[in-house]
């Protein structure tokens, strides 16, 4: 068994091993590169994101999850790493990728709209859509199978 972790530990993974590669395998939260491979065309919160919608008039999802949230694990394995659920994200969204921990401040703002629009309080993951213009929240909800 030692000898399997060992090698597990030693194998030299590199963004060219994986299938796909995303603008999350920049950033430093262990939550957002979780993503950094998932055929999503995920984008961190910022201005190339914000300007890709706008320029692009594509509405914005943006999912917010943290690291030990179990339903945002399933969401991952269920919808994200799907290509055909990826294609029509891609083609429809521009997809922003947030971790709560991280993002706090993005994570009140858009839990507050979740409440307001759905009636009901919201959770994790939180999955808002909002217009490419002023990122206006317009739909949302939590866990979509």
């Amino acid at each position: 068994m030692r000898a399997v972790i060992v090698d597990w530990i030693c194998q030299d993974k590199t963004v060219n091993d994986f299938r796909h590669t995303n603008r999350l395998i920049h950033e430093t939260s262990p939550y957002l590169q979780q993503h950094a491979h998932n055929p999503v065309d995920w984008y961190p919160w910022g201005a190339e994101a914000l300007d890709k919608a706008r320029r692009e008039d594509k509405p914005i999802l943006v999912s917010i999850g943290y690291s030990a949230c179990h339903w945002c694990h399933v969401m991952e394995h269920e919808s994200f790493e799907d290509e055909d659920v990826a294609r029509v994200m891609n083609e429809l969204f521009v997809c922003i990728k947030v971790d709560r921990e991280e993002r706090p401040d993005l994570d009140k703002i858009y839990q507050t709209a979740h409440q307001v629009l759905a009636q009901r309080p919201g959770g994790w993951p939180l999955n808002m859509f909002l217009t490419p213009d002023d990122q206006m929240p317009f739909f949302g909800g939590t866990y979509f199978p």
